[in-house]
């Protein structure tokens, strides 16, 4: 499998929301010394505790701090975007950083009322992803009446983030799918995944390629790597209650707080989701992983608030992998 890293631009407390971009741009130079294949940032918005609402602009700062590993989206939601508009900034990406830049386009719908409306997405909104992928794809092929600049002659590989409706649309569409979340958990997986590779309709010579995106935290032992994850778990847990999917907090802070039944179980359930051990449990889980999917690549997306940790963490699954 090819390895890479999903950056969420996590948002720290106790430092500025604006300084998760510069700790992003200083992972991915890090990840490039490394040796993954890819870096890819995310798109949310109105959200306290990721920063990144435009992936192309933080793209663009990374592809100026680095000079080999492939950069994308993981991933632009098309439904909030002209796809024009789209192509023409990762367009402009391709021509500043050739041969680096891919496209991962998702769907997700699943931003708060107040920012849907700020989005200007109607709650009845008709569900054009698969023309607008198709439209996307034109531009960039230079198929479309309108001819999107700049023109590069690298071609752009699109990526379709998916759930089971989605991996249908990356066959459909000849493209390569990333899966993660709950999808990966789902009895049948292997049937959805057999079902890709069977109905693939090849475009331009494509072919099936399979990404599976999850949280992964490498540390000395399962232990500790389990208290990096907490972090991130805890965020989602308060979530529940509040609402608000707030920024990473320390460990300690997070143990010196008070718990009730309802969140020790929703904590103990959103470690297991996370692949996070020491070098060994996490390389077994990670080929049972390969072995159910036949995966082509490893998109690794694990957050913390210890960066020292995080980078350490990295460092880890880079050797682990190679």
């Amino acid at each position: 499998m090819r390895f890479s890293l999903l950056d969420r631009s996590r948002t720290r407390a106790g430092h500025r929301e604006g300084a998760a971009l510069t700790h992003t741009v200083e992972r991915a130079v890090a990840a490039e010394r490394l040796g993954y294949s890819r870096f890819w940032v995310a798109e949310h918005h109105g959200v306290p505790g990721i920063a990144s609402g435009a992936p192309a602009v933080l793209l663009a700062a990374i592809g100026a701090r680095t000079a080999s590993i492939r950069l994308g989206s993981g991933g632009v939601m098309l439904p909030n975007h002209q796809p024009l508009v789209v192509a023409e900034q990762f367009l402009m990406l391709a021509a500043l950083h050739p041969g680096r830049v891919d496209i991962g386009l998702g769907r997700s719908g699943g931003f708060t009322a107040p920012v849907r409306r700020a989005l200007r997405r109607p709650d009845d909104e008709h569900d054009s992803f698969v023309d607008d992928i198709v439209e996307v794809r034109s531009y960039l092929e230079r198929t479309s009446p309108v001819t999107a600049r700049p023109v590069v002659e690298d071609p752009l590989p699109i990526f379709v983030l998916a759930t089971g409706r989605g991996i249908e649309v990356a066959a459909r569409l000849g493209l390569p799918v990333v899966l993660g979340g709950p999808v990966l958990s789902r009895p049948e997986l292997g049937e959805l995944l057999a079902t890709y590779r069977r109905d693939f309709r090849s475009h331009r010579d494509s072919r099936p390629y399979v990404t599976v995106s999850l949280d992964v935290l490498v540390a000395d032992t399962d232990a500790e790597a389990r208290e990096l994850a907490l972090s991130d778990v805890w965020a989602m847990v308060r979530s529940r209650r509040t609402g608000v999917f707030g920024p990473l907090e320390p460990v300690a802070s997070i143990r010196d707080q008070r718990w009730d039944d309802r969140d020790a179980d929703r904590v103990a359930r959103g470690l297991e989701a996370v692949t996070a051990g020491g070098p060994a449990s996490v390389g077994r889980r990670l080929e049972q992983l390969a072995d159910r999917t036949g995966a082509d690549e490893l998109l690794a997306s694990g957050a913390t608030y210890d960066r020292a940790a995080l980078n350490a963490s990295d460092a880890s699954l880079a050797a682990l992998l190679t």
